[in-house]
Order: C-alpha cells, then structure tokens, then sequence
C-alpha cells in the first residue's frame, strides 16, 4: 500500500481500463459493476485516503479527485460508488474505532453514505429518522429515500436523530447486513444507471453505541466538516471526468464523420468547431475553480466554504450545457448507446439534483455572501 501513491497514474490506468471495458454493459444492464468494485478494492484504491498508519496510502483530496475524474471519463456509475466510498472512508478515518479505521484502510470494507431521507428529502442536513437508547444498544428506524452502493456497500456512515443531546443529527457506523436493515432491491433510473442507489428502511435495527461516529448531536458539525467539502469536490470531479468523456466521444465522431457528397469532414465545419471550442472552456472553467477549491481545503483560507459550495454548482450547470452541446455535434449518432455520448448526457445530470442540489447550492452562496448562517 506504501507504493501506491508513487505508482498511482499506472494503477489508475489499469483500473480505469477494466472499468471502461465495463461501462456499457454497466449502463444497460443497470447492474451494480461489482467487477469494478472488487478492482478498485483489491488494488488498494479503497484505502486512498487512509493513514499508512491504519494500512492506507496517506493521499489526499487530489489523489482522490484525480481518481474519481478519471473514472467518471470512463463510467459515471462506478465515479459515483468511488465518490461516495470516500466520503464515507473520510469519515470513518477520521472518526471511526481502530478496527474500522483498519478495515476502510486496507480495503475491506467498500463504504457510503445513508444520509438522504424520504422525510426530509434533499435537506441532508435534517434526518427524521430515530436512534432511541436501549441497554447498550441504539435502536434504529427510518426511511433512507437513496444510499449509493445500498445493497453492495458493507457499511453506511448513516444519520440519525440525536439519541438524547440538543442538535440536529448524529452519525452511526452501521453494517449493511444488521438485522432490521432493508435496502430496496434494484435501481432502474434515467443514469448512473449501475451504481444501486436505492432506499433503506431500517425496521427496529440494533447496533452497539460504540458505532457512535463523533458525539451525540454533532452530526451536523461531521457532515459540513468531513463530508460536505469532499462530496462536493469529488461529486465535481467525477462530472469533470464525464465532460471529458464526452468530449472525447465528440471529437473522435468529428474526425471520423464525413459528408461524402461534399469530400468534408464534419470537423471541417466552422459550426462544429465552435461548439466544440465552447465544450472545451466549460471543462477548463470547471477544471480550474475545482483545484482552486482544492488547494483551499488543503489550505483552508477565508473563500475556502465558498468555493466548495460554488464548484458543485458550476459543475452541474457547466455539464449540462457540454452534453447539450455534445448531442448536437454529433446529431442522430449521439442517440445510439455505443458512442457513448447519450450515456454522458443522463449521467451528468444526477449532479444538479443530488443534494445538496444545484438550486439549494445557489441559496447557500447567497447566503455565504451576506454573511448569513448556510442552515438557519
């Protein structure tokens, strides 16, 4: 694992190879690509962001960005699972027992987040679902609305209410097979098609109180600290990637598209070339505010919340507008699956609606920029 960083573009490569492989049986088959996961895992990806004293590799936001991009270039559902196995990685890192710590390090374990509710919806940040004390044991009910990985992960960093300090939330370390714990059986949605995100109902679920991640009532303080800066950054990265793919996929259906009856090329057309130009500044925009959110994590400073709200927004948006662009260079073709640009165009746009989602993001900006509270 101490290599890995060292090694990580030619690990990467290999991984990102199996995955692109993958991908289109992935997007229509709606399967969950457990190949991937178990590359991902067996190569050390999964202990990325774990401390090589708990067995990871000790890298870094970018490490991880650098990884999520270059999968989302290749499968927008396994960018997903990664995203959100970070997520829940850096949390358990940071806040788990040494057992967990280890397990999440040497790759183990495959993670996610259970955050989202049917009671609340999008406000992550407000979980209806209850922890109620029992003995030594927590009690858990609820109705998680979506959970990334939910019938593949072995573990969800999950939200509760609190068990019985002030606050809105706690955070629980919880096993995906405790007793109790029901994920829905299958996604069939318009994109990410392969990365099993569907609801859980937890039915009177125990877990030991030692699964406490951080303290009662302080779920709040986890998930704006921990998880919403490395959401953000790496839900972005992977819609990076995406853009990437796309416009790939376009420029290679440019060159290879002619009009014979005009011995031209569809890249010879000043249209074309325009509207690949524009794909191409929207990827560098996003590109160069996502490693200046970055490097304020890293660094933080007073703009660093800032532009962690701002770049999942303006990598939602960005990407909306490359894919629209994209299906319009390359016309009818783009409709067909094997180019791969209208699995692009549907997987992008889960950016705008994951929470938090682009409309909420915009009203935190404004808030951020008055000096007002994000969640008052």
């Amino acid at each position: 694992m101490s290599d890995l960083l060292s090694n990580l573009d030619s690990v990467l490569e290999k991984f990102a190879a199996t995955v692109a492989a993958a991908a289109e049986k992935t997007d229509t088959s709606g399967q969950f690509p457990k190949e991937n996961i178990r590359a991902f895992l067996d190569v050390g990806l999964g202990g990325l962001l774990s401390s090589k004293e708990n067995g990871g590799a000790g890298g870094g936001i970018r490490e991880a960005s650098k990884v999520v991009e270059r999968v989302g270039s290749v499968c927008g559902s396994t960018a997903m699972i990664v995203t959100m196995h970070y997520c829940g990685a850096q949390v358990i890192e940071s806040l788990g027992s040494a057992a967990a710590k280890r397990s999440i390090a040497q790759s183990k374990w495959l993670a996610t987040l259970a955050f989202s509710e049917a009671g609340s919806r999008s406000h992550f940040w407000a979980p209806t679902s209850t922890a109620e004390s029992q003995g030594d044991s927590i009690i858990l009910n609820a109705r998680k609305s979506w959970a990334t990985s939910a019938n593949n992960a072995d573990v969800y960093v999950w939200s509760s209410k609190p068990v019985a300090a002030e606050g809105p939330s706690t955070i629980w370390l919880v096993d995906r097979n405790t007793p109790g714990i029901q994920p829905a059986s299958a996604f069939d949605g318009l994109g990410l098609r392969g990365n099993d995100s569907v609801a859980i109902v937890a039915t009177n679920a125990r877990i030991s109180r030692d699964r406490m991640l951080g303290q009662d009532g302080k779920g709040a303080d986890v998930m704006l600290g921990i998880v919403l800066p490395i959401f953000s950054l790496l839900n972005s990265s992977a819609v990076l990637g995406m853009m990437g793919g796309a416009i790939e996929s376009t420029i290679a259906h440019m060159n290879s598209t002619r009009f014979e009856h005009l011995d031209n090329a569809l890249k010879q057309f000043p249209t074309a070339r325009a509207f690949l130009a524009r794909m191409q500044i929207k990827k560098d925009m996003v590109r160069a505010l996502l490693d200046d959110a970055i490097t304020g994590v890293e660094k933080p400073n007073e703009t660093t919340m800032l532009r962690v709200l701002e770049i999942k927004a303006a990598a939602g948006e960005s990407a909306t507008e490359v894919m629209d662009l994209a299906m319009r260079v390359c016309g009818g073709a783009a409709f067909r699956k094997e180019g791969g640009v209208e699995r692009f165009f549907r997987d992008a746009r889960a950016n705008t609606v994951m929470a938090p989602t682009t409309d909420q993001l915009y009203d935190f900006i404004g808030r951020a920029l008055c000096g007002m509270d994000l969640f008052a």
